[in-house]
């Protein structure tokens, strides 16, 4: 399930390594949303067997998806901003400090001596502002602006693509939005929030996978909340967690608890279990991580 940051890195990477001659294409295991066509349908790919595997924005092997089985071992190379990045290619450039895996591929872009053009510069643009929340999240560092201001020197439409990826929502998403707010509950003195969206819910709002990106701000979003929790179910008793934080909170160190990482306050991991089984597990460790605030304050 690929967002603005992963496609915006990935393309914005394939289209400088064709404009140097190379043989590039991006593959991905799931099907790509069509809000990102105005740059992923730019792009053309040229047959060819790869002798070199890249990851972009991966922090985990595991979240290559149904790829993983065919490439897990072969990953040459792999580009990512995430500081709970687990090892698993032979090569790494990792910028923990990066608001986005789309600032790495500019700098590796720059490094190589490509000149940027319209397509490159929507899709790391495209990148950035997903992954910053049109630069309203805390990861957003004065290099971050400095970027993007020069990014808009190629001709890019930013405010078109800030209305397509923050101001324009499908039917199935806003049904989805309605049905998940209604299941939210709050915890732990409301400083907590958590949303599950079933499987059912998914069907019987007409939404995709890919009306979801940016659901797993909506917790955090009310007043008052320092942690906010999404849980997709994916089968019967599996669950994707998406956590959202605001600081002195560290989702990542809580989602390391379950075998997951992320950033401070944007991490994710896996829970099994029944809807009641996944929300104790992960509350416990929430609450775990709000008590340690309470008692430093």
């Amino acid at each position: 399930m690929p967002d603005g940051d992963t496609l915006g890195s990935s393309y914005a990477l394939c289209s400088a390594l064709i404009k140097m001659g190379k043989n590039a294409r991006v593959i991905c295991a799931d099907k790509l949303p069509a809000q990102y066509d105005f740059f992923t349908k730019r792009v053309d790919f040229p047959e060819f067997t790869p002798e070199t595997i890249i990851s972009v924005d991966v922090a985990d092997v595991k979240l290559l998806g149904g790829l993983r089985a065919e490439y897990e071992d072969k990953i040459v190379f792999a580009i990512d901003h995430h500081a709970s990045h687990r090892d698993f290619a032979e090569n790494l450039f990792l910028d923990g400090t990066a608001a986005a895996a789309a600032e790495c591929v500019y700098d590796i872009i720059r490094e190589l001596g490509v000149q940027f053009d319209e397509v490159i510069a929507a899709a790391l643009y495209t990148g950035i502002a997903t992954d910053t929340g049109c630069f309203k999240f805390s990861n957003t560092s004065p290099k971050t602006h400095v970027i993007a201001a020069e990014l808009m020197v190629y001709g890019i439409e930013e405010s078109e693509i800030n209305r397509i990826m923050f101001d324009t929502k499908t039917k199935g998403r806003m049904a989805i939005e309605k049905a998940a707010m209604r299941s939210m509950e709050f915890c732990f003195n409301d400083r907590c929030a958590i949303m599950p969206i079933t499987t059912k819910m998914l069907r019987d709002s007409g939404c995709t996978n890919t009306d979801l990106d940016g659901i797993t701000a909506i917790p955090r979003s009310v007043e008052g909340v320092l942690v906010g929790v999404t849980l997709r179910q994916r089968g019967a008793k599996d669950w994707k967690v998406s956590m959202r934080s605001y600081p002195p909170v560290d989702v990542s160190a809580i989602c390391a608890e379950m075998n997951g990482g992320g950033h401070m306050c944007a991490a994710g991991c896996e829970v099994t279990g029944t809807l009641r089984q996944a929300k104790k597990e992960i509350l416990k460790h929430v609450k775990k991580a709000l008590e340690e605030i309470s008692c430093k304050d």
